[in-house]
């Protein structure tokens, strides 16, 4: 049986990706040095070999896709929302389906967003300490025009696992739902970084846990948006707590 959310993607991807088509193309390097250019290219080329080769061999099991098809069956789009940590196989499982993403403008997110645009994602430019108001604007313009948006709730510097506000205020905005969702490994190895990010190991299982959406009143203001926030924030916390169970069965 074909889900909305299939008919969905299968419609509108080339549809997204010719509306604007340099959100999905590499931002000139200008401002870089050599060496800093170097480093990108080469950096671009390794991570999105390493997703991509990992990611083939990794059987997916998706948990809850009624919650996305009932999205798409309102005539919404979702708004994915995720803990930083899952980003490797997040980026890989989603691909290819037209959705913006924000990337802040420094040097190191300069390859991590020409890693995710190889896999079909768009690129606003802004971050939570620098031009993030402009790039929200930008993600409400683009998501009453169709685009799906995704947002690491706890990135790009931590702390980990809390959910900032970006997602809720452009669920306000724009009348879209946000979708919460976990990606969980059952082999995995962790990174010595902030965030712990979750390498997947080759040809393992993992079970994308897609949560009820939540719906931000367009009326909303204050202790009522922080209200959403601890909602989206609860709900990942569930989410991480069953994939875990998961994990550590034996199933």
């Amino acid at each position: 049986m074909i889900t909305q959310t299939v008919r969905y993607f299968l419609s509108m991807d080339e549809k997204l990706t010719g509306q604007h088509p340099e959100l999905y193309k590499f931002s000139p390097l200008n401002k870089y040095s050599l060496r800093q250019r170097i480093v990108i290219y080469l950096a671009e080329k390794v991570f999105f070999a390493a997703i991509f080769l990992i990611g083939k061999t990794v059987r997916f099991e998706v948990e809850n896709l009624r919650s996305m098809d009932d999205i798409f069956a309102e005539g919404k789009i979702p708004i994915y929302t995720f803990w930083h940590d899952r980003i490797f196989l997040g980026t890989y499982f989603f691909r290819n389906r037209g959705i913006i993403v924000m990337s802040s403008e420094s040097f190191d997110s300069e390859y991590t967003a020409r890693v995710i645009q190889r896999f079909g994602y768009g690129i606003v430019k802004g971050s939570s300490t620098r031009g993030g108001i402009r790039a929200l604007t930008k993600m409400i313009r683009l998501m009453k025009r169709g685009f799906p948006m995704g947002f690491t709730l706890d990135g790009p510097k931590g702390p980990r696992y809390v959910a900032k506000s970006g997602a809720i205020l452009l669920a306000k905005k724009s009348g879209n739902p946000i979708m919460p969702f976990v990606v969980e490994a059952k082999r995995f190895w962790t990174i010595n970084s902030w965030d712990k990010l979750q390498i997947p190991k080759p040809f393992t299982r993992a079970r994308v846990i897609i949560c009820e959406p939540v719906y931000v009143s367009k009326t909303a203001e204050n202790e009522e948006l922080e209200m959403y926030r601890s909602l989206v924030q609860a709900r990942l916390d569930e989410a991480v707590e069953i994939g875990k169970n998961w994990r550590q069965s034996d199933s």
